[in-house]
């Protein structure tokens, strides 16, 4: 059953977390930290604290989020929370799925929702298991567990018998993980973050260069990932009850994998990232969303190429290296190929219009043929 929800956070959870703010006190650096060189910039994290205390209002959040149709279901005893918008013109319009990753949320899509219900889609936007809205989940999911409840919500739940599909980080793996292993409802799929095969048979000179940018950059930026993966509960444990803390841990990733130039507020605002943040902190998902992480040793990659049409966007600011074409195809049955302009990491959220004029066009030449 489907049920309509209102986002309606008590006062009290709200009174506690100014409470624990209200106590905070931001940490010292080294003498020469600028740029971010260590990590999060602590003068920066002091101009969040403050604005936080005295200039953030949820409530703004909150009533702007309630505007859209919010629902949750229950599928395989999980509880799920999604925003369902109904395109513009036909009376069926082709329905499109977006999944986020960590640590975004539902917000990266918000910017996204007008022009591509204008052009004619029907949106699903759910949050993972654990994640914003969405209930937390007795154990760790990974992306083909997430795959298979994303399924049942669109063609038991919601009553679509085929969809698109697109995503980012964890909405990447799930995404894939749907293209996989579901292509009997799943029309296509499009993603702004890929990798090559784990396979290196076939591996030509470019694709053996791309590997080892790809092991540079994964020793250098993937430390949090290892943590959350090996110790969830550990780092879940020690972020969850200090805001400024978990806004610490979150915005050095906006920071770095955004088309931010070094300066995080020209890509995102005070008051985005701490919606942001907030999501995680009023629903304590602080720790369940890191439990995702867990599944990387518990769940393979998909090892067969994908044979759902794929359209694969490069944002030139992505931190994870992009695969040459030729390796992306023993991955992918790849349609549409599209080197984007600008933006990073969180390409819904940084570059809205490009992002949904690239996955309209995609998504209108899929229900069209």
């Amino acid at each position: 059953m489907v049920t309509p929800f209102r986002i309606d956070v008590p006062q009290a959870k709200l009174d506690r977390i100014a409470a624990r703010l209200a106590l905070s006190e931001v940490g010292y650096a080294p003498e020469d930290d600028a740029d971010w060189r260590y990590g999060t910039d602590a003068r920066w994290l002091a101009g969040l604290l403050d604005h936080w205390r005295t200039r953030y209002d949820w409530r703004r959040c909150e009533a702007a989020l309630n505007r859209l149709p919010h629902f949750r279901t229950r599928i395989d005893g999980i509880d799920i929370h999604f925003i369902h918008v109904r395109g513009a013109g036909p009376a069926r319009p082709f329905p499109l799925l977006l999944t986020h990753g960590w640590p975004g949320s539902v917000l990266e899509f918000l910017g996204v929702i007008e022009p591509l219900t204008a052009m004619g889609f029907d949106l699903v936007i759910p949050s993972l298991p654990g994640y914003g809205f969405s209930p937390r989940p007795p154990r760790p999911i990974g992306p083909a567990g997430v795959a298979r409840l994303w399924r049942k919500l669109m063609t038991e739940a919601l009553g679509y018998p085929r969809f698109g599909a697109q995503g980012g980080d964890w909405g990447s793996a799930v995404t894939a993980a749907l293209g996989a292993e579901h292509g009997d409802v799943v029309s296509a799929i499009h993603l702004n973050l890929f990798m090559a095969p784990p396979a290196t048979e076939g591996d030509d000179a470019e694709t053996t260069a791309y590997r080892q940018k790809l092991s540079a950059i994964q020793l250098r930026e993937s430390a949090y990932m290892m943590e959350h993966a090996t110790k969830p509960q550990t780092i879940g444990l020690a972020l969850a009850d200090t805001p400024i803390g978990f806004a610490a841990w979150v915005c050095e990733k906006f920071h770095g994998w955004g088309d931010t130039g070094g300066d995080i507020e020209s890509r995102f605002s005070k008051d985005w990232l701490l919606d942001n943040i907030m999501t995680y902190l009023v629903n304590d998902a602080v720790q369940s969303a890191i439990w995702m992480y867990h599944t990387i040793f518990t769940e393979a990659r998909p090892g067969k190429r994908i044979g759902v049409p794929t359209g694969l966007a490069l944002y030139p600011a992505e931190f994870m290296p992009y695969p040459p074409r030729s390796a992306a195809e023993r991955a992918f049955n790849v349609a549409d190929w599209r080197e984007m302009k600008a933006g990073g990491h969180f390409a819904a959220l940084e570059e809205p219009a490009a992002f949904a004029d690239n996955v309209g066009r995609f998504f209108a030449q899929i229900s069209q043929g």
